[in-house]
């Protein structure tokens, strides 16, 4: 069983922290009242304690506590013992590097193969694909491997961002660099635009948000656009 939530962003324009998304984080923690936060990715370099301020003041809005990781002196236990889960975004290199180095990555796992209820944004939505190889951040640090959940069947592109045929840009797109990808794997990526987000329950697996589509690329075929509420079971 699993009860996930993985969003492309934790902000859309002219949103606050998690806005958008909090009548469906409602859903997803139904009958939770503390949430284990991990702050790991921190966003702009931030400290684990200042990111997890941040989060709890979004989750304060439907009444729900939020707790860092960081402040369990076994973290292992912490995932074991949680309500519910909660990765923010930040460096996808610097998540993972952190959840190696803790030996974090079975135990998370484990925990939300069993069902306790998980929200992903960006970062945290990019670890609970087969690799951390689409994500957009620099590599600052170098984790021991670039393999992580492996919840879903298929990578997760978050914020993906359409070529913009007025842009002065002339380096490469999400798209280019999505195809570059699957000259050398095979793992179907899905391209996650901001206010997306993908739904998992039990065996279902679905797309949602503010009527978005997603763009999901595949390897050795042209990229689809996939509309809200389709299910993205079959990218295996």
């Amino acid at each position: 069983m699993t009860n996930c939530i993985l969003a492309s962003t934790s902000t859309i324009y002219n949103g606050t922290y998690l806005s958008y998304l909090l009548d469906s984080l409602e859903e997803l923690f139904n009958g939770v009242d503390e949430i284990l936060f991990i702050p790991y990715a921190r966003p702009s370099g931030i400290s684990h304690e200042e990111y997890t301020e941040i989060a709890k003041k979004g989750f304060l809005k439907i009444n729900k506590n939020l707790v860092g990781i960081h402040t369990f002196k076994d973290p292992i236990n912490a995932i074991k013992n949680a309500k519910g889960i909660f990765t923010g975004g930040g460096n996808t290199f610097v998540l993972v590097s952190k959840l190696y180095e803790l030996n974090l990555i079975s135990p998370l796992k484990k925990a939300i193969l069993s069902g306790t209820p998980y929200l992903g944004t960006s970062a945290g939505s990019n670890i609970a694909g087969v690799s951390m190889q689409t994500t957009n951040d620099m590599p600052i640090v170098y984790p021991p491997s670039f393999k992580t959940l492996q919840i879903i069947p298929f990578n997760i592109n978050a914020h993906y961002l359409d070529p913009d045929p007025k842009s002065r840009h002339k380096g490469e797109t999400r798209e280019t660099r999505i195809k570059e990808f699957h000259k050398f794997n095979n793992t179907p990526v899905v391209g996650l635009r901001e206010g997306s987000w993908i739904r998992l329950y039990n065996n279902k697996c679905t797309l949602e948000g503010e009527e978005l589509s997603a763009r999901v690329f595949t390897q050795n075929k042209a990229p689809v656009e996939v509309a809200p509420k389709s299910s993205l079971h079959y990218l295996k």
